[in-house]
């Protein structure tokens, strides 16, 4: 049963955003503990908040989840509640965004948040040995010069950091806007991941690669509508961090049924499957798995390929990825 391989399957996770992993009861609890003002009275009323009409709409309540998170504790709570869900799901490495700007706008310092997910990371690390690595996302609705700043404001952080990634409102806000800030993280020893081809045009992820030098794009699901572009990702075999649930959400397809990623697959786009900002948008990865199985007939074959390209497209060193790709190959025989 692909259900129960799915489970089985060690699997990393290439696009999770911390913040949009708070859970209703979280965000409620925190929220008393703080005295934040939320615009609902009660958990169904926030649940129901969670009906988007568009990534706008998302990015709305997903602000103000966050305006939740105030003590060194809070992130360290925020972490740790998924890396468990990690444990419980067999994702054995992630590579977790965050998003600074999202805390320092709210005078809250690299020193709180980073403190509070570096615990919960070492955490999970000496308890069942869980892979975690963390990219530092820019929010592409703020000027460059607010990025550049950012930049400035991590440095001690850096080192913590595997990844510089670029998110938040995608329309009107192309990648090419940040050529500067990810140039600078570059030279600071940071790889570039760029979200691109979501709500927005194919150009967008032409201008993720070719301007930014972006090695991943988070999501890509528009590159069907440029063939051109289609030939190019598999040729360099540039990942695609794809998000099923969160795409259906969005409202980037009407049904499940619609979804591109297994076609793209099929072409031998080095497409992966993760969970995006899963408490928002219906599911943690093995959700997504499933999804993909009952709507779209996911076989056996697509589900392993999917699988070890979680692992390739990873920023995993080689040989650690060969010994996750051996276990995937042991568990299916």
């Amino acid at each position: 049963m692909i259900e129960t391989l799915i489970k089985k399957l060690p699997k990393a996770e290439l696009h999770l955003h911390i913040e949009g992993s708070l859970s209703p009861e979280m965000m409620m609890r925190l929220a008393e503990k703080h005295q934040v003002a939320l615009p609902y009275n009660s958990l169904e009323e926030v649940e129901k908040a969670y009906q988007f009409e568009d990534l706008q709409s998302f990015l709305d309540l997903y602000y103000l989840g966050a305006s939740v998170l105030i003590e060194e504790e809070d992130f360290y709570q925020l972490m740790w509640v998924y890396l468990l869900k990690c444990k419980e799901e067999n994702v054995v490495h992630a590579e977790i965004m965050f998003d600074p700007q999202t805390h320092l706008q709210r005078g809250i310092s690299f020193s709180v948040f980073m403190a509070g997910f570096k615990r919960a990371i070492e955490q999970a690390k000496k308890e069942w040995g869980m892979s975690v690595m963390l990219i530092l996302s820019y929010l592409r609705h703020l000027p460059e010069s607010d990025a550049l700043q950012t930049l400035e404001l991590a440095q001690e952080y850096l080192s913590d950091c595997i990844a510089v990634g670029l998110d938040s409102s995608e329309m009107g806000n192309p990648p090419d806007q940040f050529k500067t800030v990810f140039e600078k993280s570059a030279k600071a020893g940071l790889r570039k991941v760029v979200h691109a081809g979501e709500e927005g045009p194919p150009e967008y992820i032409w201008s993720a690669i070719n301007v930014i030098g972006a090695e991943r794009i988070d999501h890509g699901v528009r590159c069907v509508e440029d063939p051109a572009l289609v030939e190019h990702l598999i040729e360099k075999q540039i990942p695609l961090t794809v998000c099923p649930l969160s795409n259906v959400k969005l409202c980037v397809f009407a049904d499940m049924k619609q979804h591109n990623i297994l076609d793209l697959l099929e072409k031998g786009v080095l497409v992966t499957v993760n969970a995006d900002d899963p408490t928002y948008f219906g599911g943690f990865l093995n959700e997504n798995y499933l999804a993909l199985y009952r709507a779209l007939q996911m076989n056996e074959e697509q589900l392993i390929q999917l699988v070890k390209n979680s692992f390739i497209a990873s920023f995993l060193p080689n040989e650690v990825k060969q010994n996750w790709l051996k276990k995937v190959k042991l568990i299916r025989q």
